[in-house]
């Protein structure tokens, strides 16, 4: 049998990295307080689940089930 090896193509689409704003840490501190489900935080405020987690610990904000 031959081999089927193709070249992998690398995507040039890259995320950007956004800052984060006043607004922003506010709003996830809202969220943060009335306990809203991390998966609906990320939804809504189009960052993924890692980047909210993250933000929340350098924050010192609970964030998900276990808190």
């Amino acid at each position: 049998m031959p081999a089927k090896n193709k070249p992998k193509v690398k995507s040039n689409r890259r995320s950007k990295t956004r800052p984060w704003t006043k607004a922003d840490h506010r709003e996830l501190k809202a969220h943060s307080k009335n306990r809203t489900p991390v998966a609906k935080i990320s939804r809504s405020m189009k960052r993924t689940v890692g980047a909210l987690r993250q933000q929340a610990l350098k924050l010192g904000l609970g964030l998900g089930h276990r808190r």
